[in-house]
Parts: C-alpha cells; structure tokens; sequence
C-alpha cells in the first residue's frame, strides 16, 4: 500500500474525479477526508469506501467559506491525527463566457472556488505539514485550461493559471529547501459532472476558441486518479513543482 498511515484531504470528493482518488487513496492505505458540497453524495463514497475496509470521514465544506475550510483540516487532525496529504479538487467552469460578456457575479465566484479556496486550504495545510517530520503534499487539480487559452471562459482559464502559478510558488518556498512538495494535475476532457455547472450555452466567441482546440480524447476519472496517487506517493518524492498534463495527447496535436 502506497499511502499507509497517511491522511489525505480530497476536495470535490463526492463525484467524478475527486470520488475517483479518494477511493483510490483509501484502497491503498490513506485514511481520507472526503470533503464537498453534496452531503449525501458524501455519505455515500464513505460508506463505501468503509465497506470496502478503508477509513474515511466525510465533511460538508464550502470551499469559499473560511469556516468550513477550517473545520474540514481540524476534522483530518482531530480524526486521524495528522494531514500528509492534500488534494485541492473542487472546481467550477463559467459557461465559456469571453472577458467581455462574463459578470463580476460569475468572476468572483469562479476564482473564489477554484483558485482562493485551493490557496486558503493551503495556507491551513500548511501550517500543520510542516510541524510533522515528514512534511506533506499538496496537489492541485487544474486544467489545460491554465496552460491555454481557448479551454474554458476567461474567469476558468485566469483561475487554473493562477492555481499553477500558486503551485509552483508553494513548491519553491517548502520544497526546495523544505518537506512540502507541490505539484499540478491538468486534465484534458474528463467524463465527470463538473459539465453540469454550465448552464448556459457557450458565445459565439468561445464556441470558435473551444473548436480552434480540435476534438479532445475523453479521459474517465479513474485514468486521473492514478496520476493523483503517483503524486501522493512516494514513487514522485524527487517531483516538486511539476505540471503533469493528463489529456490522451490532446495538447500534443
């Protein structure tokens, strides 16, 4: 087991590929706080993460909600005595709206939950990794939308820019010279529910950038997870600051 004796936060572990590490985590050893917005959807990946004889917690956590991001790292501490590993999952997308068509509302929003909260609960993260004698993980769950420019709206593509950039600035200040390696997971198209966050139809303009992209292979969860677990554990402990692209060679064509 890869992950024994460690515990791990996973946010948006309710579905798709947040589900998909967290069980994965807890398969191989990890005792897994399984953090979302979703609680019976929670409930769920616990129970059966413990059916299958892994532990797990689950917690109701608004990842843009000071609050709840400090009660999520308190309950890894207080239930499983320590945080070696973290995974900043939950996302939203913004319906692809170009810089002149999306709202303040849908800006905000958007880098609160994707680039803000990820820096929030790293902060918190962090301040615990780094009293333990082995340090801790953090991993950041992108996008090749924060590599390039036509894969998402101007709010989705500006905030997975940011979270590498978060990464790679928390790699190079704990982990060089310290014990918190950082690094980024960017998927290409994932078979997940995050589509169900648009609600709209993308514009004219970001229907032309998404199709100037070419048609993307669609990855399943699973496929991303072990990258996650590569990541966790300590088969990448020399990997600090790296941007691991898992698109099927999208990016490539």
């Amino acid at each position: 087991m890869k992950l024994s004796g460690r515990t791990a936060i996973v946010t948006g572990a309710a579905s798709g590929i947040g589900k998909a590490i967290a069980e994965l985590y807890a398969r191989e050893g990890a005792k897994v706080i399984v953090s979302d917005i979703n609680e019976e959807a929670i409930n769920q990946v616990v129970e059966g993460i413990k059916e299958e004889g892994g532990q797990a917690a689950g917690i109701v956590a608004d990842v843009s909600k000071d609050e709840e991001i400090d009660a999520m790292v308190k309950l890894a501490v207080d239930e499983f005595g320590s945080l070696d590993i973290l995974v900043n999952n939950a996302g939203i997308l913004d319906n692809f709206m170009t810089v002149g068509e999306v709202s303040d509302q849908v800006w905000n929003q958007v880098i609160a939950v994707n680039l803000t909260g990820p820096f929030k609960i790293s902060r918190a993260a962090i301040k615990i990794m780094e009293g333990q004698e082995n340090g801790g993980v953090i991993i950041n769950n992108a996008s090749i939308g924060g590599l390039f420019g036509s894969r998402g709206g101007a709010a989705y593509v500006s905030s997975k820019h940011g979270l590498i950039g978060l990464t790679k600035n928390i790699a190079a200040t704990y982990g060089i010279h310290g014990k918190i390696r950082a690094n980024v997971i960017a998927p290409g198209a994932v078979r997940t529910n995050i589509s169900s966050s648009i609600t709209a139809e993308a514009s004219k303009m970001g229907q032309k950038a998404l199709a100037g992209a070419g048609a993307a292979p669609l990855g399943e969860s699973e496929q991303l997870a072990q990258a996650a677990l590569f990541l966790a554990s300590d088969d990448s402990s020399f990997v600090n600051g790296d941007v691991m692209v898992v698109d099927g060679g999208w990016t490539s064509v």
